[in-house]
């Protein structure tokens, strides 16, 4: 599966803190319950990997990736815990390298015209803008699509479940990424039909 593949797989994917494993598995069948599969685990917690490594394993509907990825060690790492697709803040020489041998569908970041012309020349046409609000958000996109038509983009940072529809509307955004679909205080309590239901409205959402 390509990574355009995966992003048109629904209109949001939730970026996920996972704090402690035993919230992996039913977090993302409670996300997938509500019709979101395509999952983003972020490299941001002691048990990330172990996550991301069961919900592979458990939950055969979710399309489980990495995210965080700053280092190529941060790649091999997600390599071996079974991900899907990496997703990275920003790019670095070292890390395009480590992400073109391994062949695993990536999601590069990108915040400026210059960020966006390196990795369109390394052959990625999808990116993910970030942070997308303090990039400049919707304006950003606008700008960023007068000039290059053929890059599509992941807007992640700042966004949520009512300026998501407004981003959606650009021609130039494949989908965008959220935290606002795991809340931690849910994912502690153990709320997990009340995930879901963010996820239904999640996965409904649509350009406006």
């Amino acid at each position: 599966m390509k990574i355009d593949d995966i992003l048109a797989l629904g209109p949001v994917i939730p970026v996920i803190v996972v704090k402690r494993l035993e919230h992996a598995v039913p977090l993302a069948r409670a996300l997938v319950e509500g019709g979101i599969r395509v999952l983003e685990v972020t490299l941001r917690t002691p048990v990330a990997l172990d996550a991301i490594r069961a919900i592979g394993e458990q939950v055969p509907d979710a399309v489980v990736g990495v995210g965080t990825i700053t280092r190529v060690q941060d790649l091999n790492a997600s390599l071996a815990a079974g991900a899907k697709f990496g997703v990275s803040p920003g790019l670095t020489p070292a890390l395009l390298d480590a992400i073109l041998a391994s062949g695993l569908p990536f999601l590069p970041g990108s915040m400026t015209p210059s960020d966006v012309m390196l990795r369109r020349d390394a052959g990625f046409t999808a990116m993910k803008l970030f942070p997308a609000q303090q990039a400049g958000g919707i304006g950003m996109l606008k700008a960023l699509g007068s000039v290059f038509a053929d890059v599509r983009f992941c807007p992640t940072g700042g966004i949520d479940v009512t300026t998501a529809p407004q981003f959606l509307a650009l021609p130039n955004v494949a989908c965008v990424g959220g935290s606002w679909l795991a809340p931690q205080e849910m994912v502690e309590q153990g709320r997990w039909s009340e995930i879901t239901a963010l996820a239904k409205a999640a996965s409904q959402l649509a350009a406006k």
